[in-house]
Parts: C-alpha cells; sequence; structure tokens
C-alpha cells in the first residue's frame, strides 16, 4: 500500500498554550514548549537545529511533525539615498516586497500584507497585480525582523518605525495584520511600541469601526486622494462600494473612541485634483476631528496615465490647508530609483 505523506503543519500556526500541550502529550515538560516559543518569536529561529538548549531527540520531534516557513530575501536593491527593498519569496515561491526607510534620526520598516492586492487603485503598481494570497502573520513579521537586521547592519541602529504600505490593502487581511501586530509588539516578540507602527487603508469602514472597538494603539492612515466622490471613484474604482460618506462616518466613529489623530495619504496629479475645488472639498472632509495631511510625491508607474501636479498646485494645496488649521507635510519619494516609493512595488524583480 502506498505510504500517504502528511502535511507538516506551520509550527508558528500555533500558540504558546499549545506548543505546551504538544510537549505534555509526548512526554516532555511543558516549560520545553516555552523554550521554543521564545526561539521562533524573540530569536526568529529559521530551523530547529538552531535550538541549542533543546536536545537532539526533541529537535528530531519537532522535524517530523512541524516546518517553520521562514521567508527568504531573494534580492536585496539600495538606492542611491539609501532606501533598500527586498524581494521577499515565500515558503510557497510566491514572492512580495518590503522596503527600509532610512533618515538621520530613524529607520522605517514598509511591510506588505498580501500577495498583490484586493483593491483596484489606478495609479498603484501593486493593484495590477491578482491578489493571491494574504500573508500570514509569521511572513508579516519576518519582514519586519529582516528589516531590522538591515537597519542594524547598514544604519547602526535598530528599526524604530513600521508602516503597513506595501503591497496589498491591510484591512482586507486584518485578522492576520493584527496577529503580527500583536506579536511586533509583545515582550515575546519584537517588543516595540504600538504607537510606532502605522496601519495605512485605502478605507474599509467597517473594518475601521471594528479596529476602534477593539481598542488598537497603533496609528491609522488613509490614503483619500480625493474628498470628491466622483473624482475618487475615477481613480479608485473600490470608491463605488467603500464611498465617502461611509468612510467619513467611519473616522468619525474612529477618532471617537480613539482620540487619535488621523493621517491622510494625498497625492495631487495635473488635471485629476489639482484645483481649488479639490482642496477645499479636502478641508471640509477632515474638520470633523484633529487630521495631518501628507502630500506624497506621485511615482509613476509607466503608462504615463498620471502626472504629478505643479509645484504651484502643490503650494496651493498648502496654502488652503495651513489657513483652515490643518497640519500638512509635503512627502518627498524615497527609493523611486529601485521602484520602492509608494505605489511602484509590484515585483520587477
Amino acid at each position: 500500500m502506498k505510504k500517504v505523506e502528511t502535511k507538516k503543519k506551520d509550527i508558528r500556526a500555533l500558540t504558546r498554550e499549545q506548543l505546551r500541550d504538544f510537549f505534555v502529550e509526548n512526554g516532555d515538560k511543558a516549560f520545553r514548549g516555552n523554550q521554543v516559543y521564545e526561539w521562533l518569536w524573540q530569536r526568529s529561529a529559521h530551523s530547529f537545529d538552531v535550538m541549542t538548549n533543546v536536545s537532539k531527540e526533541t529537535r528530531s520531534m519537532l522535524e517530523a511533525n512541524f516546518v517553520i516557513n521562514h521567508i527568504k530575501v531573494d534580492l536585496m536593491q539600495r538606492s542611491s539615498d539609501g532606501t533598500i527593498k527586498n524581494a521577499v519569496r515565500l515558503h510557497d515561491d510566491l514572492v512580495v516586497e518590503s522596503v527600509l526607510i532610512p533618515t538621520k534620526t530613524r529607520t522605517t520598516a514598509c511591510v506588505s500584507s498580501q500577495v498583490g492586492c484586493s483593491l483596484d487603485c489606478l495609479f498603484c503598481a501593486t493593484s495590477r497585480l491578482k491578489r493571491m494570497r494574504n500573508l500570514n502573520p509569521d511572513e508579516i513579521y519576518d519582514q519586519v525582523v529582516a528589516i531590522d537586521n538591515e537597519s542594524r547592519l547598514y544604519f547602526d541602529r535598530p528599526l524604530s518605525n513600521i508602516v503597513f504600505m506595501g503591497m496589498g490593502e491591510p484591512l482586507m487581511n486584518y485578522k492576520n495584520v493584527l496577529s503580527a501586530i500583536d506579536k511586533i509588539t509583545s515582550p515575546e516578540g519584537l517588543g516595540m511600541s504600538a504607537k510606532r507602527i502605522t496601519v495605512s487603508t485605502s478605507g474599509v469602514p467597517k473594518i475601521i469601526k471594528k479596529m476602534a472597538d477593539a481598542g488598537v494603539k497603533f496609528k491609522l492612515a488613509v490614503s483619500l486622494h480625493s474628498a470628491i466622490d466622483e473624482i475618487r471613484t475615477s481613480i479608485m474604482p473600490f470608491n463605488t462600494t467603500f464611498n465617502l460618506t461611509d468612510l467619513r462616518e467611519a473616522l468619525e466613529y474612529w477618532y471617537n473612541k480613539t482620540k487619535s489623530r488621523i493621517t491622510y495619504e494625498y497625492v495631487v496629479w495635473e488635471g485629476i485634483n489639482d484645483t481649488q475645488k479639490d482642496a477645499r472639498a479636502l478641508v471640509d472632509f477632515c474638520r470633523f476631528a484633529p487630521a495631518k495631511v501628507n502630500l506624497i510625491e506621485y511615482n509613476p508607474i509607466d503608462d504615463g496615465a498620471f502626472q504629478q501636479a505643479s509645484k504651484k498646485a502643490v503650494e496651493m494645496y498648502v496654502d488652503v490647508l495651513e489657513k483652515n488649521g490643518i497640519t500638512v507635510t509635503v512627502r518627498r519619494s524615497r527609493g523611486k530609483d529601485i521602484d520602492a516609493a509608494c505605489g511602484q512595488l509590484a515585483n520587477k524583480s
């Protein structure tokens, strides 16, 4: 009779308690689960062989029952401005990208949450890739670990901030993103402060409310780009499902629950949203709660359908926002020469 091979379970899908139970059920002490759990998360072990405080017999038992589906950085590219982009190969040979963005005072990890993307923003290279699957919590976690290692190696300091602004819509992978953040912020994981993490969404009202109810401590950013429904729908077609009225209601709910300022990511394009009317609509949209607007430099994705607005148009936005008491920052893109800037992640490597 042909032997049927049993697929090994990814050990990092187990909780600490489940690991402890596994060892008890196999005639060992529960504390062994604690040791292995520490290796998996605090020490980011990629194999059972490195778990030197665990006996060879125990390591063999783990090898027979489990796998560690760790990521592999297939290709690392370095920009002339210091930005680093990783092409990250997953256990099933799919690839996502993550980015390390350095400044004089900090290093930020921009991580992916999906292979491809669930949404259809016309200006974003990632949206042209079909969504193949959500990333697991450990795959998100591993991206952060890899960038932290690179930050220490190349910039002599640990990672200071994390933004979920890579490939995919984080709120369409809500459960796994929150699980990854729990591990990243836990003393049993990387121990980072949730206040140093920003989750950026194109706007999924139901999930924004769910996060508010959950009492999350990380920051929220919204990829807005227009506060006029017709224009937003023309560049972000999913807006017909998650329209601005519903989005604003959800964001009001978020602020009332969390008292946390909302950041809006906003690109000004020539001939699309570069008028006084557009700027005033943005002011009106922001009025309900303390807000910050990041005006982001556009990064072309080859077809020329979208063009960065003039410097004069961007200055007009700054003037209108500031006169209405809204904090605004003009963000210059980093890593454009290696396609690592906002909206450019598309696995060209």
